[in-house]
């Protein structure tokens, strides 16, 4: 267990509101990824065996797409780390604010990268359309590395714990 020092730091508060939201974004990838799938390879929504399956899926295994929710809390973490909280006058916690930014930050991201095929491909390979583990691993990894390069970042483990570092 990891003893906060500062309770009331901005990055547990951010993490805290992340996790609240876990399956509720879950379903908005999900729901960004059958948007870029049909902007991409079916701008008609032309009824296919394929479309159809990817319309109709709502049950696969969420943990490969639980990670790459979670690398992407983590490079959201990253990139908005300060650690000060600013004042609020609107009467909203903020949870509320972090919730609300965090929703349209992941669908913003979502948008920006589902206009990459890799991307929606891999996604598609550990979501809708998964079929075995090997695949899926490999599209996983894909999709890690998709993202590191996305958003110019490097993953580092060190001693147990994972590290973003900025690509020189």
């Amino acid at each position: 267990m990891i003893q906060k020092l500062f309770p009331l730091d901005k990055n547990y508060i951010l993490r805290q509101a992340q996790s609240v939201m876990e399956e509720e974004m879950l379903d908005l990838m999900v729901f960004e990824l059958k948007r870029s799938y049909t902007q991409l390879y079916n701008p008609l929504m032309l009824m296919d065996s394929t479309f159809e399956i990817i319309l109709d899926s709502h049950h696969f295994p969420k943990e490969r797409l639980r990670m790459i929710y979670r690398q992407l809390c983590g490079v959201y973490r990253y990139k908005h780390g300060d650690n000060q909280l600013e004042l609020l006058f609107d009467g909203r916690s903020h949870v509320q604010k972090f919730k609300e930014d965090w929703y349209h930050q992941l669908s913003f991201w979502l948008r920006e990268m589902g206009q990459y095929e890799p991307f929606v491909k891999n996604m598609l390979r550990i979501t809708l359309l998964y079929d075995t583990d090997t695949r899926a691993d490999w599209s996983e990894n894909q999709c890690k590395a998709f993202i590191n390069h996305f958003f110019e970042l490097k993953i580092v483990k060190r001693k147990g714990e994972l590290k973003l570092m900025k690509i020189a």
